[in-house]
């Protein structure tokens, strides 16, 4: 297996050697994931990390309302997990699923704390990508409560237009907190 993708993003960040991409290559696990497959359900404990080599995945949780409240996308090198289950080995309150056809990229718990202390460089891998996680989840909230519904809508699918060709209207609706009838109107309104 030739984590090609992940290799690269880490090498942005930090210096591998061919030595280390060796024991990474064999750490980690190639999951094909068919769509509307699940990775992790409700209930169950998040045990890996997930980066997607290809595809797209999404991450949501069932509201009081009994609708699917998406919190994140995944596409192409990026990284999806429930990190409160997984760094407490806690039951997971959400669902991560395939959008489209996807191959992931899994480090298990266990192997991940092994890397870390093998290879203290990807420590500091794993904390820009932490960073940077958090902070475009600042962003988002701040942008939120700051933009009308139609600024936040058109700010999205400026800064991810990927997303309009491969996410279905209804979820993009569920991750920016708007109906999809309201979505629909959006997109008429743009042509």
């Amino acid at each position: 297996m030739n984590p090609t993708n992940l290799i690269t993003n880490i090498r942005k960040h930090v210096h591998l050697g061919e030595d280390e991409i060796l024991v990474l290559e064999k750490s980690v696990k190639c999951t094909v994931l068919e769509k509307n497959e699940f990775i992790l359900k409700e209930g169950q404990v998040c045990q890996s990390m997930y980066f997607v080599e290809k595809g797209c995945l999404r991450m949501y949780f069932i509201n009081k309302r009994l609708s699917e409240q998406i919190t994140q996308f995944a596409i192409e090198n990026w990284w999806l997990s429930d990190y409160f289950s997984f760094m407490n080995k806690s039951h997971s309150d959400y669902y991560i699923q395939a959008i489209e056809k996807s191959k992931i990229l899994t480090i298990d718990s266990h192997i991940y704390d092994e890397l870390l202390i093998e290879m203290p460089q990807l420590e500091k891998y794993f904390r820009i990508i932490m960073q940077k996680a958090v902070a475009a989840s600042q962003h988002r909230a701040k942008l939120q409560y700051q933009m009308s519904k139609e600024e936040f809508y058109q700010h999205f699918v400026a800064s991810f237009p990927d997303f309009n060709q491969r996410v279905p209207q209804y979820m993009i609706a569920s991750y920016l907190g708007l109906t999809p009838e309201y979505v629909s109107e959006l997109r008429k309104k743009k042509l």
